[in-house]
């Protein structure tokens, strides 16, 4: 679907509760660019009322009657594919639920609002605004099959193919002093889970920070830590950087780098907002570039806004090798394309071509 920027982002709210229902319904109409065309109760409510209308974003609650979400979505995705914001629930199963949907191709998610919590109700409403519009121009002509199977024999190609035959000595990389700092936001769970699947055991040991709640990325980790080669967990405070782990920010903490003697060191910090997140790419580029400086290759994935962009840059300027994901296979190139443009990376690459391409520069 090809978004007209001339007429209102038009919004079907799909969710059980009709509380939850009236609440989304008057955020998203409060901005002068959405309109909430109707709203359905299950999702036989909500096939009907996709024919009747043909939103151009759909919000869905993961938790339903007569159909959950996850089936729904799958569905939908395979016979009328389109932009998706799941509305989740915080807890551990609401956490596996979301990155499956993320899977199977929905853009982004958002926590259920509060309904008790009127004094943060002003973020949450900003926050589900942006993300319905970041959606309504995400490109979805990427996204992967909804057959499980089809991504697992994608990441298993990609992880015994050329990547092997570029470096072709594995035991011999030089991964020493070198670290991998990753960065992404909307999409970036599916770019993350792709390239880190791709690296082989020996590699740079990897940093990564995704927009991301803090009830959702241990899962996040656990659930690539699972499919990868290489170890990957969320990041504690002192754990040292090691070749062939990855270690992601935990939802509610900045990550940074910090140098030991000759080690490298994860440091959890929880200081405020950076860019307007927490974690904050620019605050573990930041510290990548003041601790690791040459010996650092960044790597800039899909995502929206510009959180990370002037780190990337500081990264440059101290000496580290930098590269985006090209637009092409990013679902949003607000990130990437905002380093870029910046001059803090000169080259783009697709996104399957990332982890060689990580490999061919931890060997210089």
């Amino acid at each position: 679907m090809t978004y007209d920027n001339t007429r209102k982002i038009s919004v079907l709210v799909v969710d059980d509760s009709a509380l939850v229902r009236k609440l989304l319904s008057e955020i998203l109409n409060s901005d002068d660019e959405i309109n909430v065309v109707a709203t359905a109760t299950d999702p036989y409510d909500a096939r009907e009322k996709i024919k009747a209308h043909n939103p151009d974003v759909l919000t869905l609650d993961v938790e339903m009657p007569k159909m959950d979400g996850i089936t729904f979505l799958s569905n939908l995705m395979r016979l009328r594919p389109m932009p998706v914001v799941m509305i989740s629930t915080l807890t551990e199963k609401g956490a596996e639920t979301t990155l499956r949907a993320l899977e199977l191709g929905a853009v982004d998610f958002i926590e259920k609002p509060k309904l008790d919590l009127n004094n943060s109700l002003a973020s949450y409403a900003e926050e589900i605004i942006v993300k319905v519009k970041t959606a309504a121009k995400a490109n979805l002509n990427l996204r992967k099959s909804a057959d499980p199977k089809a991504s697992d024999t994608t990441i298993a190609k990609l992880a015994a193919s050329g990547i092997a035959a570029r470096s072709n000595t594995l035991n011999q990389l030089k991964t020493t002093e070198k670290i991998i700092a990753i960065g992404a936001s909307t999409g970036g769970t599916e770019a993350i889970k792709e390239v880190l699947c791709a690296m082989p055991p020996v590699c740079p040991g990897i940093v990564v920070t995704q927009h991301i709640p803090a009830m959702f990325s241990a899962a996040f980790a656990q659930r690539i830590n699972n499919m990868a080669q290489i170890s990957v967990k969320q990041a504690e405070d002192g754990d040292p950087i090691l070749p062939g782990h990855a270690y992601i920010a935990p939802g509610d903490k900045h990550l940074k780098v910090e140098r030991s003697g000759a080690r490298y060191l994860c440091r959890l910090d929880d200081g405020p907002p950076v860019s307007r997140h927490k974690p904050s790419v620019d605050v573990l580029f930041n510290s990548v570039a003041e601790n690791v400086a040459r010996n650092a290759i960044g790597v800039m994935l899909t995502g929206m806004g510009s959180d990370g962009a002037e780190g990337m840059l500081k990264m440059k300027e101290a000496g580290a090798s930098n590269l985006v994901q090209d637009e092409k296979t990013s679902v949003v190139w607000g990130m990437p394309g905002s380093a870029f443009k910046l001059g803090a990376a000169e080259k783009q690459f697709p996104l399957d071509a990332i982890a060689a391409e990580l490999i061919a520069l931890s060997q210089k």
